[in-house]
């Protein structure tokens, strides 16, 4: 498959941009839409190699932004969690074919998608979870786990992140830190099980400056503009990719 040929890559723009913007703070958590997005037009593990590098630019491009602003209690917690959740990762994912990878990653859009509304509705509150070091590890573990399968640990943080109260910007810094620390780890795994080849990173040095784009675009909106639309029209994107891929997977 052509990585570079017109169709791909104008999919793989789109998807990068809504990775970038969310990741640089607007929309913070549904990054791993872009993953989503490009598992429609390519097989869903070279979707996630190209997404690997290009995330890594973002998460460099964001961090000057949010440098020390983050809760060190809890990245420490949740990135040292994030080691045996990779772990195991890596060997689902290595006896995982095609089609068990799509519906693992539509299945975590669906319940990413099930997880915000009902957040948003009162449904689901972290208020009263624990939120020491412990229940960092374990969430960290769960973080690890789905980011290595479909580039989707934003949920897990998150949930532990707001059972301690974290303020808005230190909750985005300590998001940035933490999953540039566990893109870190997932570099090896790939390599190591085939994912990351020369056509995938080929594509991602034609990507990269879209990645940074898009990241820059999401750091002055976060300051800027309430990320209610942006959340609504990543939320139908997620259900109806996420659903297109649970039925291509099961057909």
């Amino acid at each position: 498959m052509d990585l570079t040929s017109a169709p791909i890559l104008l999919a793989a723009v789109a998807a990068v941009l809504v990775a970038g913007i969310s990741k640089g703070g607007f929309g913070s958590g549904a990054a791993f839409a872009g993953a989503v997005i490009l598992a429609l037009v390519t097989e869903p593990q070279t979707a996630l190699a190209l997404m690997l590098p290009l995330l890594m630019v973002m998460d460099v491009t964001a961090l000057p932004a949010y440098w020390r602003k983050w809760d060190p209690v809890a990245a420490a917690a949740l990135c040292l969690g994030a080691v045996p959740g990779t772990v195991l990762a890596a060997l689902v994912f290595r006896s995982a074919d095609a089609d068990v990878t799509r519906v693992l990653i539509g299945s975590i859009a669906l319940l990413f998608v099930a997880f915000q509304m009902s957040r948003d509705r009162g449904l689901i509150r972290t208020d009263g979870l624990p939120g020491g070091r412990v229940a960092g590890w374990i969430w960290g573990g769960v973080a690890g786990f789905t980011s290595f399968v479909s580039h989707a640990g934003g949920p897990p943080a998150a949930v532990y992140l707001l059972s301690r109260k974290v303020e808005k910007e230190v909750f985005q810094a300590t998001t940035v830190l933490v999953f540039w620390a566990i893109n870190l780890m997932k570099i090896g795994p790939y390599a190591l099980l085939g994912a990351i080849s020369r056509d995938t990173l080929i594509a991602d040095l034609y990507l990269a400056p879209v990645a940074v784009a898009g990241i820059l675009t999401g750091i002055w909106l976060h300051r800027r503009i309430p990320a209610v639309w942006f959340f609504r029209v990543t939320y139908v994107l997620l259900a109806v990719t996420g659903t297109k891929l649970i039925w291509d997977g099961l057909a």
